[in-house]
């Protein structure tokens, strides 16, 4: 890969959490560093805070809702249009167990924004990710996993939003083996990673869980995925922390997968 300030890195979720914290550390590396949430104030005052704290002046704001995918779709071409190449995106905005249950589009908001938002974003920044290749795309999943019932995968009939949370994460594993055997040609990368168990963030604290850890070590993954030079030629792996782990058993399974893939193109309404 090119030296990490020759390098754009985008981080949805990133002016918060783990992931403005990775922000921040790509910042200090003199990254090009593209900074994701959806309030645009927010937005605005964290590129001015990274830029003063790393000295750094190619840190750049985009504002998008992931619960609309009509928003997803519009990151991704003001993306494209002020970069060719994308050399790192991390899918690492997340909806945790306290937020609203539906999304923009009326989907169940965790999968909506945990997985399809990530599903589709990624998908139309291939053609940028395929620009700057040799590229690598990490995928903020979580430990906490849940078969995913695809005859309702909304949990309209008993909603829990502790399985709608790990559901979702699972997903994004799913679509993580599948997308990484499919741009095995292309130099890309693709591996989903556990950052941490109840990490000291916002997401965590709304959910009245009193945290486990702090925030930085979740972001030194982060990192560690989007740079490592150990890591250039491992694609579809799951890892817990920076350790490789099994996925819950169903991310193994070709017909659910193929079945998860198939309502993804529907949901999203992406022609391949």
């Amino acid at each position: 890969m090119k030296p990490i300030n020759e390098q754009t890195f985008l981080i949805t979720g990133s002016t918060d959490g783990i992931g403005k914290l990775a922000a921040l550390q790509l910042a200090k590396q003199n990254a090009n560093v593209l900074v994701h949430g959806r309030n645009k104030e927010k937005v605005n005052n964290v590129v001015e805070e990274l830029k003063l704290k790393s000295g750094n002046k190619k840190i750049e704001g985009f504002k998008a809702d992931l619960s609309s995918l009509n928003e997803v779709r519009k990151l991704a071409n003001k993306v494209k249009g002020k970069f060719s190449g994308i050399d790192v995106l991390i899918n690492n905005a997340g909806a945790g167990f306290a937020d609203e249950k539906k999304s923009k589009d009326g989907y169940e908001l965790r999968f909506a924004v945990n997985y399809l938002a990530p599903f589709l974003l990624t998908h139309l920044l291939l053609p940028a990710l395929k620009n700057a290749a040799p590229s690598r795309i990490v995928n903020v999943s979580s430990a906490g996993q849940s078969p995913i019932n695809l005859d309702d995968v909304m949990l309209e009939k008993k909603f829990d939003a502790v399985q709608a949370y790990c559901q979702s994460k699972l997903a994004l594993i799913m679509f993580t083996i599948d997308l990484a055997d499919q741009l095995k040609n292309d130099n890309i990368t693709v591996n989903a990673l556990h950052p941490g168990t109840y990490l000291n963030t916002n997401m965590v604290r709304r959910s009245n869980i009193n945290p486990w850890g702090e925030p930085e070590s979740g972001a030194e993954a982060e990192v560690f995925f989007a740079t490592s030079e150990s890591l250039k030629d491992t694609t579809g792996k799951y890892f817990n922390v920076k350790t490789e782990a099994r996925a819950n058993s169903q991310a193994y399974d070709e017909k659910a997968r193929k079945r998860l893939w198939e309502l993804s193109l529907e949901l999203t309404q992406l022609k391949l």
